[in-house]
């Protein structure tokens, strides 16, 4: 069994079902752990997803029994004992801001433990539904890791100064009812009713006007940062008063029937 799991273990894979594109870490013999060859897979990834105006959503999970162990501490070691220590940091932290920088909403299926790095690879995802058996830990303390900035600032933005301490400093593992109670998880459900709590948010974004969502998507992440671009948002908003999406969006609610926005 280990065997065949192994030989089907691969970079994440993509699947695109209509408006929905799901991306599946795929290493489920290291409980997904992160390779060098893994991010650059999901680069190129996000950059297809992008790329495709059918898709209105990303649902990024994981493999068997785990969402994600994290970077791979290996390649890090080795990396740092080539004195290219700054260059594996900087690639997996492209990747993370690179998913949270997604034009489209992002929910993470947490269906299990959610380690090292991955645990600010779901933060910058948009919702991050998860198992009430999951659990995570930051354990950079431990490892003399100081965290790269973003990071840092990310678990800051989204969960307050005191708990990004509590999870940074003590590297202490926490679960599912803590995780939700910080605000780490958007939603706890049953192993059972993670697939159906998943697929409903999906649709509910795949739903919503996708250009509106775009815009106020990077305004909400320039407000967490402290740098918005105003002008930008403004200019947004006036475009979206004139816009056909607007038009649908108040002919559906007259009408009474879901708005059936274009690409």
């Amino acid at each position: 069994m280990a065997d065949a799991t192994e030989a089907a273990a691969s970079t994440p894979l993509l699947d695109i079902d209509g408006a929905r594109a799901t991306i599946r870490l795929n290493r489920p013999r290291h409980l997904n752990r992160l390779q060098p060859d893994d991010l650059d897979a999901l680069l190129n990834l996000f950059d297809r997803i992008e790329a495709d105006p059918a898709v209105r959503v990303l649902v990024l999970t994981g493999t068997g029994r785990a969402f994600s162990a994290g970077y791979d501490l290996g390649s890090i070691a080795e990396r740092a004992a080539n004195a290219q220590e700054q260059t594996a940091g900087s690639a997996f932290e492209l990747v993370v801001n690179r998913l949270e920088d997604l034009a489209i909403p992002s929910i993470c299926r947490i269906n299990g433990g959610v380690y090292g790095g991955s645990t600010d690879l779901a933060l910058a995802c948009d919702f991050r539904i998860g198992v009430d058996a999951c659990e995570m830990f930051m354990p950079a303390a431990r490892l003399g890791l100081h965290y790269y900035k973003s990071g840092i600032a990310r678990y800051v933005s989204r969960l307050g100064a005191d708990n990004a301490k509590k999870l940074f400093l003590t590297a202490q593992k926490i679960g599912a009812p803590e995780m939700l109670r910080i605000g780490y998880l958007t939603a706890m459900v049953p192993a059972e009713a993670l697939d159906e709590e998943v697929d409903q948010l999906a649709a509910i974004l795949a739903g919503n006007a996708p250009v509106a969502m775009r815009g106020m998507k990077r305004a909400i992440a320039e407000f967490a940062r402290g740098k918005l671009d105003e002008d930008a948002a403004d200019r947004r908003h006036r475009d979206s008063m004139r816009s056909a999406e607007i038009k649908e969006g108040i002919k559906a609610f007259a009408e009474k029937r879901p708005p059936k926005f274009g690409c």
